[in-house]
């Protein structure tokens, strides 16, 4: 079977993450690395950086797939900036799921989200475009995570929970069920 081509726009310590839950869904084929720091040539976990951000558009006529791989703990800044220019040019942003991840069929994640090893998304909860839920992230029932967030690492959303654009949700922070949480969430807080 031949897999599809991604290109992963970033290559810092997430896009490591990300190439292994890539490995393990066994999805789409690696095509390579943009990143602006990076020398093309050099390698990140054995995938090549093949270009710059300025590189993008003339990638786009290979190919149809990207993903931004860029993290996120201060701010959502360059993941929007990234995505905003994936989308200009018309790349196609998949879903990428671990297959350790746990996503119920009543649930609904947007394009360009990645759901990590050991993740939980519940019955009839909604994953906004470009987000991060992180290894071990549980979003519990009717939970809405908008786009652009980063929950991470263990973090616990609550049923019925919203989490608002752009939020960086810690790691084992914890939302009180049916609240609204907006902003940069610190690790191990306790939302009430």
């Amino acid at each position: 079977m031949i897999k599809e081509q991604i290109l992963l726009i970033g290559g810092g310590g997430h896009c490591k993450s990300v190439i292994d839950v890539i490995e393990q869904e066994n999805r789409f084929q690696i095509a390579g690395i943009i990143d602006n720091d990076l020398e093309i040539g050099e390698e990140v976990l054995g995938y090549k950086v093949i270009g710059h951000d300025k590189n993008l558009s003339e990638l786009r006529k290979k190919h149809r797939h990207a993903l931004v791989t860029v993290g996120q703990i201060q701010s959502s800044k360059i993941r929007i900036k990234l995505y905003n220019l994936l989308k200009s040019l018309e790349f196609e942003l998949p879903v990428i799921v671990s297959p350790r991840a746990y996503i119920s069929k009543h649930a609904k994640v947007s394009e360009g989200t990645v759901v990590m090893h050991d993740a939980l998304v519940n019955a009839n909860t909604k994953i906004g475009a470009n987000c991060i839920i992180n290894t071990k992230a549980l979003i519990e029932h009717d939970a809405i995570v908008e786009d652009h967030c980063h929950i991470s690492t263990g973090a616990i959303i609550n049923g019925g929970t919203i989490i608002r654009k752009r939020t960086f949700f810690g790691s084992n922070a914890t939302s009180k069920e049916y609240i609204n949480v907006d902003g940069f969430i610190k690790a191990g807080s306790v939302i009430k």
